[in-house]
């Protein structure tokens, strides 16, 4: 019990960084839906979408290789840490260089000819993101996810900032509303017809400044190579990379492809660089699951590591994936009965209100991608990464497959359809392999009726509608309520008798 209230409590600072954080930054999608009409949104959300399929390539799962050798032979970790950091700079500096040398051909083939600036950009924060990457971890494997929040708080809270200056502070002085006599300064180079590009600009400085608040990770770092010690790390590692790559693919393949995909006209009086600016910005609201799951993920993969020797891990690991279920079907259901409200909040523009039927959908493919990372302990810790690999492979070739069949048919909520299926198969997959080489004592059939439980309140309670929204809010927050309740009394004798938040649970 103590190491689940130790993860517990970790979860807890790493969901801080990232939940308050990305509140904070949540609070730039009304601003983006303000300032950017669909299409301009769509730009965005194309572009971080192809960086996403980037990512894996500059990281090739090094993260996990460092946890799963640092916890084997912890008295060995600065010098694997000096191993891989060397590593991972020299691949991450030919990789950043490449694409600058074809940043321009690279603009004119996605159609944003004379707008080479932001790939020369995103291409440097992709560089930083994978140098900083170990340092983050080397603050987790010595478990000081106080630091680790501070700074990933701090980072985004100033691209926030970043984000209101370019596109709250300049825009009013360009349009004349403030500081009447800085205009023509503005005039002169504020690029308003391409004001997207400062989203980037602004990823591009916060990032920068991530390795001087890390310099301290830095500490006693001398490159080191050694072709016999990196040897066994890559052929961990490399089934991580092609597992995170069809991760990516999972994830992103809806957004970076939509444009090209979806038939003109399917959507009236939409291109579709519009309904993808509509679909990424719904996207977003499944944040919320994401975040729960980001938060979990930082805290999980030291702490299976650590445990995975324990003779009494499998039902330790059984017990922590139905909490984390539990946790999560409460966010379905909040977050799903209470879209009307969050759609007024977040969307100003009532365009982009036209795709929240589809978050329910999102929200729930994610809960099914946070039930597969905690079952992806089994290959973790067998070593047998090449079985994760091939799972997320297949489950990106279902992506793949049915977005191009659905897509031109049902539109962008045939690719929601399409990442809860994948992510399904994915967690159903790794559990049957799971079950034959590691296996964990899972709750399967309370996991499942919470699911449905939820699914069915989400839809009932979707069949009142009234016009108005108030009345909407009050009735619709029955269901949380009733699952909340529900929930406890199911669970009370397996809380009974702890504090939480100061109060004794009888």
């Amino acid at each position: 019990m103590s190491s689940i209230k130790g993860l517990a409590g970790d979860t807890m600072w790493y969901g801080l960084s990232s939940i308050i954080g990305r509140m904070i930054s949540y609070l730039l999608v009304p601003l983006y839906t303000a300032v950017f009409l669909p299409g301009e949104y769509g730009i965005v959300t194309e572009l971080y979408a192809y960086i996403a399929f980037l990512y894996p390539l500059f990281t090739y799962g090094m993260e996990t290789a460092y946890f799963r050798y640092a916890n084997k032979k912890p008295e060995e970790e600065p010098a694997l840490f000096n191993l891989l950091n060397t590593v991972i700079i020299i691949t991450s500096s030919i990789l950043v260089g490449i694409l600058l040398w074809f940043g321009t051909d690279i603009a004119i083939w996605l159609d944003y000819a004379g707008k080479e600036i932001v790939f020369y950009w995103l291409a440097i924060v992709l560089g930083v993101d994978a140098i900083v990457v170990l340092p983050f971890a080397r603050l987790r494997f010595r478990n000081r996810p106080k630091k680790f929040a501070m700074i990933r708080f701090f980072n985004i809270t100033f691209a926030v900032f970043l984000n209101l200056l370019f596109l709250v502070f300049c825009l009013k002085i360009y349009e004349g509303s403030w500081f009447i006599g800085w205009q023509q300064f503005m005039l002169d180079h504020y690029d308003f017809e391409f004001k997207a590009k400062y989203v980037f600009l602004s990823n591009l400085i916060s990032n920068s400044l991530l390795i001087v608040l890390l310099f301290k990770e830095y500490d006693g770092f001398r490159p080191s190579f050694n072709w016999k010690k990196i040897t066994p790390i890559l052929l961990y590692a490399a089934p991580l990379l092609f597992m995170g790559l069809a991760g990516v693919t999972n994830e992103m393949l809806s957004r970076a492809l939509l444009k090209i995909w979806l038939p003109d006209g399917f959507y009236p009086d939409q291109t579709s660089l519009d309904a993808l600016g509509v679909f990424g910005a719904c996207y977003k609201l499944s944040v919320f699951m994401m975040l729960g799951i980001q938060a979990f993920r930082y805290a999980a993969e030291p702490f299976f590591f650590s445990n995975a020797e324990n003779k009494d891990s499998p039902k330790l690991f059984a017990n922590v994936m139905t909490g984390f279920v539990i946790f999560c079907v409460f966010v379905f259901v909040a977050i799903s009965l209470n879209l009307e409200i969050i759609g007024l909040i977040f969307f100003s523009n009532p365009a982009y209100r036209e795709g929240l039927y589809v978050v329910p959908f999102l929200l729930m493919a994610y809960l099914f991608n946070g039930i597969y990372y905690n079952l992806s302990v089994w290959y973790k810790v067998t070593d047998k990464t090449i079985y994760g690999a091939w799972i997320t492979i297949c489950g990106a070739l279902v992506t793949m497959a049915l977005n191009y069949l659905l897509i031109p048919i049902m539109g962008y909520f045939g690719s929601s359809i399409v990442t809860l299926i994948s992510y399904f198969l994915m967690a159903a997959t790794s559990y049957f392999f799971g079950q034959k080489y590691y296996q964990v004592p899972y709750q399967v059939f309370q996991i499942f009726k919470y699911i449905t439980i939820a699914s069915l309140l989400v839809y009932g309670f979707y069949q009142f509608n009234s016009e108005n929204w108030l009345v909407n809010f009050f009735v619709r927050n029955l269901g949380v309520l009733i699952f909340v309740i529900g929930t406890y009394f199911a669970e009370r004798k397996h809380i009974s008798g702890r504090v939480v938040f100061g109060f004794k649970i009888p």
